[in-house]
């Protein structure tokens, strides 16, 4: 039964990553329900030590991606999405399938960078925004994700490529381990 936490993060995350590639939005539909099935399936197979963990992951997903909300480099869906695997998964493995995430959608940002040629003017963004960071400022509109004209990464496809690929590999431990 402790399998079906990988299968359950596995198939949020594959149908988050397909609706953000396709819109490039992740909806409600896939992360409220995903959140509310990973409490009930570790409370399931866990208990209340289950919930706590779930509760936990989903405080942590949260808690870590608001300031990327809060500064507009990250969209709403992509930070209920964290909160949904986190409460699939717990805080332990939501840090890992983070880490990989973010390791993931830098690899994607740095192909599309190179791809249209905006070498210059990403590093020019880039100083930009750490200058408001260290002076306590927003960053202007034009250096978030409402700006239109910006390269925007799908954070849902990286995180669907990161939890897809953890959950085979804690499957596969599993399986060694039967």
């Amino acid at each position: 039964m402790k399998s079906a936490v990988w299968i359950l993060a596995a198939v949020i995350a594959a149908a988050a990553g397909v609706t953000d590639w396709r819109s490039r939005r992740i909806p409600n539909w896939i992360t409220v329900p995903g959140l509310f099935a990973g409490l009930l399936l570790n409370f399931y197979v866990y208990g209340l030590a289950g919930v706590e963990q779930s509760l936990l992951g989903i405080a942590l997903g949260l808690a870590l991606l608001f300031p990327f909300l809060w500064i507009r480099a990250l969209g709403a869906g992509d930070w209920k999405l964290m909160g949904a695997i986190g409460a699939v998964v717990g805080p332990h493995h939501l840090l890992i399938v983070l880490l990989w995430t973010v390791l993931v959608n830098g690899a994607m940002a740095a192909a599309m960078i190179l791809w249209k040629k905006r070498v210059r003017q990403t590093a020019y963004n880039l100083g930009h925004m750490l200058a408001s960071i260290f002076a306590f400022q927003l960053p202007g509109r034009e250096f978030t994700i409402d700006n239109p004209e910006s390269i925007k990464v799908p954070f849902g496809v990286a995180a669907a490529i990161a939890v897809i690929l953890y959950s085979a590999r804690q499957l596969w431990m599993m399986r060694l381990a039967a």
